[in-house]
């Protein structure tokens, strides 16, 4: 994706999962997400491949991307304290609410937003359900409205 996005003018840094890279500002590790990667030009009618799916932890911040749930979750939670994560619940092209609450789960964070849900019909999901299984299994979470700010205490 960096070299196609290069072509388009775009400064990238280059990196595969697994790889961390140190930038000014703060360290990110690029780690798997389980999800189709694809540029679709309409006009052309072509779909043009751009490498495996990704997530990123950038220092205390996990965005697990458009993913699936998958046992390297778990690794995640060992391997890194995890302030606040992003997870989808969309269901039908990632994981659902109850996959999201097991990754919440393994990845151990302090704060979980959910992300991916609600901006088509396919992905409608109730955050507030999401935040209620997260709550019974201790985890606190917090459904954003579209423009809405948060600042962590």
């Amino acid at each position: 994706m960096a070299t196609y996005m290069g072509w388009k003018d775009l400064e990238t840094e280059p990196m595969n999962i697994g790889g961390q890279l140190n930038l000014p500002f703060f360290k990110a590790k690029m780690i798997k997400a389980y999800h189709s990667s694809s540029n679709i030009l309409e006009d052309e009618k072509k779909i043009i491949y751009l490498g495996n799916p990704a997530g990123y932890i950038i220092e205390t911040i996990l965005h697990a991307g458009d993913t699936s749930l998958h046992k390297d979750m778990k690794l995640i939670g060992q391997q890194h304290s995890i302030d606040l994560a992003f997870l989808p619940i969309g269901d039908r092209f990632t994981m659902g609410i109850d996959d999201a609450v097991q990754a919440a789960e393994w990845i151990n964070p302090k704060l979980v937003v959910p992300i991916h849900y609600n901006t088509f019909p396919f992905i409608v999901q109730d955050a507030e359900e999401f935040v209620i299984k997260l709550s019974e299994k201790g985890i606190t979470g917090i459904p954003l409205h579209i423009g809405e700010k948060f600042s962590p205490k």
